[in-house]
């Protein structure tokens, strides 16, 4: 069972107490709402979720039991509501050396988490299906700083396919710098970004061009450019049955 409300549950946290800190929004270039201390940081962005415990060998763990027990609290000892993440409803890794990144694959399942971070007073992060914390952060200001990240990113964790099971064409390659890019142009835009790429799971909003190259002829089998809110330019193409795009200096051809 993925998901679990149960009322009046006391929950043991030891001598564990939430961190003391304010709930920041950052627009961009990638949207996320965040809380953090001197040891610890909980992140929240369009799709996923990073955190980074006091110590590297709590996100080692984590890794290596795949798996997340996130706990909302209505105060410090009464949990509301409870998501356990694991190898069935989602992917954990380990990004940028040393936060912990959990990605969903289903989004209602991830709603649902920021749903109940908006609400509550407090979550905890412990040990898969055990008392064993590993770190609990405070909720105050956390549903305005939710709600500004559902508006900039709008309908893009509802649109965007997870990037472990694809649906769309995917590219890969690169040379010297290996990655795996995708893309999707948005049947609504998000006022003037109409795409949404994907670049080794990180997602930014792009906006279509298909008239880059100005008065100059565009080079043969050209379909669109995406202009990236990271100032990133992405070139697509399409030729003899042939798809690849250009990202940086760099070719990718279609892998799925």
């Amino acid at each position: 069972m993925k998901r679990k409300i149960s009322l009046g549950l006391a929950l043991a946290v030891g001598v564990a107490t939430p961190v003391l800190a304010e709930w920041t929004f950052v627009a961009g270039p990638t949207a996320n709402a965040f809380i953090q201390s001197n040891d610890s940081t909980l992140e929240l962005q369009c799709d996923r979720i990073r955190f980074a415990p006091a110590g590297y060998e709590d996100s080692e763990d984590i890794v290596a039991k795949q798996g997340l027990s996130i706990r909302f609290m209505k105060d410090g000892t009464t949990e509301v509501g409870a998501f356990q993440v694991g190898q069935d409803n989602g992917n954990v890794q380990i990004v940028d050396n040393f936060p912990v990144e959990i990605s969903f694959n289903d989004t209602q399942d991830y709603g649902f988490v920021l749903d109940q971070l908006a609400a509550n007073a407090s979550v905890n992060l412990s040990m898969i299906d055990q008392d064993v914390t590993y770190g609990i952060f405070d909720l105050t200001g956390s549903s305005a700083a939710i709600k500004s990240l559902k508006s900039a990113c709008g309908g893009a964790a509802q649109e965007t396919a997870s990037t472990e099971a694809p649906e769309g064409v995917v590219y890969c390659g690169g040379g010297a710098v290996k990655r795996q890019i995708e893309y999707v142009i948005l049947d609504t835009p998000d006022g003037e970004w109409n795409a949404l790429l994907t670049v080794n799971g990180e997602v930014t909003r792009a906006m279509t061009a298909y008239s880059y190259f100005g008065n100059a002829e565009a080079p043969k089998g050209f379909v669109v450019a995406l202009l990236g809110e990271d100032r990133s330019e992405t070139l697509v193409f399409q030729d003899g049955g042939k798809d690849w795009l250009e990202y940086g200096d760099y070719q990718y051809d279609k892998c799925n």
